[in-house]
């Protein structure tokens, strides 16, 4: 029993770590992943091409690989080193933003016209029309993709220790090198719960979200 307290403590500590990713990537990669979408939808093209080709390239690469690139060139080529924590961070936020700028930019191109001329005839502004008309149907219609995203996003800290970054399943490991087993097992306990708990979160978030019906 003793055992299980010192793993379970151990765990906690590494957990801390990964709710830390968590919680920073979606404080900077939400509002970033809208800035992206925006220069995804723009009518200035040399922007519009820069960016897609952006997210073409992020999301078309492994979030490992985009840990070791983050973590390691800015130190081979000029000089810059991140701890690893915030190399962590970087990489995170980069990645997610750019799922979320195409989740963004799928609902908002999801709303039919003529609710930007309804408001237009209304004499509504255009920040009018997005925020009084237009953004509660995005936000309803991109919850279920973004909710995956998320949820996702609990599984992938995880990552991080390609890095060296202590987190939940590094601790484990230094469990299954002293020929302990289970610890490794036991981190799915932790994450199935994350994951629950934010399931029914989302769950709830939707009900209430069947007020603006489409």
């Amino acid at each position: 029993m003793e055992q299980f307290f010192n793993v379970t403590g151990e765990l906690l500590v590494g957990f801390s770590q990964n709710c830390e990713i968590f919680a920073l990537t979606l404080l900077m990669a939400i509002p970033l992943g809208l800035i992206i979408s925006m220069g995804s939808m723009s009518k200035f093209m040399p922007l519009k091409a820069v960016v897609k080709t952006f997210v073409w390239i992020i999301r078309g690469t492994p979030l490992m690989l985009q840990l070791f690139v983050v973590f390691y060139i800015p130190s081979l080529v000029w000089g810059i080193s991140f701890n690893r924590m915030t190399a962590a961070i970087i990489a995170f936020v980069i990645n997610y933003a750019a799922y979320f700028s195409e989740i963004f930019r799928g609902g908002i191109e999801s709303i039919p016209r003529g609710q930007y001329e309804a408001g237009q005839v209304l004499g509504m502004s255009k920040s009018q029309i997005f925020f009084k008309v237009v953004l509660m149907q995005v936000v309803k219609r991109i919850t279920a993709p973004m909710s995956n995203e998320i949820i996702t996003l609990v599984k992938d800290t995880s990552l991080a220790r390609v890095i060296m970054v202590p987190e939940m399943l590094k601790a484990a490991e230094r469990f299954t090198m002293q020929g302990l087993i289970w610890p490794l097992f036991y981190t799915g306990v932790f994450f199935l719960l994350f994951s629950g708990i934010l399931t029914l979160l989302f769950g709830f978030i939707e009900k209430k979200l069947d007020y603006y019906k489409i």
